[in-house]
């Protein structure tokens, strides 16, 4: 049988690629195919626009599909949401989807909307945050470079943001968070009814899931006699509990420890393991943790 995965094209697929590469996958494209190989032969993929994903699966042209939470909400097509993976074109954090005015402007809530024109990809969405909010306000849509349209072409905008440099850079300040979005795994709902394609959907996504719990952590190895273990667990901020066992040929002297942790504590801890005592210390990287 055979799986039919949609995989977002444009600002995700890099991180998509990474995400699926660390899962044990090989996606190769020549950068202008929309229909990549994957040494998967129960995997057909296809890239699209992550804003058409939803629709696509809906409709049965793909089993199921990788896209923004955002884009499923905007689209209102009727799919299953499998889960969550949190990852996004620069990080492993949520995006926010931001209502921004320019620094000098007398806009300060959304109330401050009523007859104003606001350019955004994401139309219905801001049309149903308005109507919420009982503001009348002008949602046009906008086909890019939406932080260079106000004030003259638009009052506000309602742009998608992971760290807000690129609307600090254009002279906006933000108001308020109009949604907060991260990637999810959707499935058709009859492809989800399907006992292979949906056991190979939770396959797929045991192990990105295990891909993306790795991507900011580390192994670390080291030797230290058995009178410091104490002192040494002390310094180590371990994932769960460490693995600890006796070296040989060392009288049951001598320990190895092992554990994951972060890897930005890494450079804070290996000074304070060495003068407790450790030897042998090594770093490695992960490809997968699943807990």
């Amino acid at each position: 049988m055979l799986l039919k995965l949609g995989l977002p094209k444009g600002s995700l697929q890099e991180s998509t690629f990474n995400i699926f590469k660390k899962a044990g996958f090989s996606i190769k494209t020549d950068g202008r195919s929309y229909y990549p190989s994957v040494d998967d032969p129960e995997l057909c993929i296809t890239l699209v626009r992550a804003q058409e994903m939803a629709r696509y699966v809906a409709e049965g042209i793909f089993d199921a599909g990788l896209t923004g939470e955002d884009w499923v909400e905007e689209s209102g097509e009727k799919v299953k949401i499998v889960d969550k993976l949190i990852y996004g074109k620069q990080g492993l954090r949520p995006v926010r989807w931001v209502l921004a005015v320019p620094e000098n402007s007398g806009i300060k809530t959304v109330k401050d909307l009523q007859g104003k024109r606001i350019a955004t990809e994401l139309v219905n969405t801001v049309k149903k945050y308005l109507k919420k909010n009982k503001v009348k306000a002008k949602v046009e849509f906008s086909w890019g470079a939406t932080e260079a349209k106000p004030p003259y072409l638009a009052d506000a905008i309602v742009e998608l943001t992971e760290t807000g440099n690129s609307l600090r850079a254009n002279r906006l300040k933000i108001i308020e968070t109009i949604l907060e979005s991260t990637t999810v795994m959707i499935a058709n709902n009859k492809s989800w009814k399907d006992e292979w394609k949906k056991t190979k959907i939770n396959n797929l996504l045991l192990l990105l899931k295990g891909a993306l719990n790795a991507e900011e952590k580390v192994g670390l190895k080291l030797n230290i006699e058995k009178k410091n273990l104490a002192k040494i667990l002390s310094i180590l901020p371990a994932l769960k509990k460490p693995t600890v066992s006796y070296l040989m040929n060392t009288n049951e002297q001598w320990i190895a420890v092992e554990v994951i942790i972060d890897e930005k504590k890494v450079r804070e801890i290996v000074p304070k393991l060495k003068e407790a005592g450790a030897e042998g210390i090594v770093e490695y990287p992960l490809n997968k943790v699943i807990y």
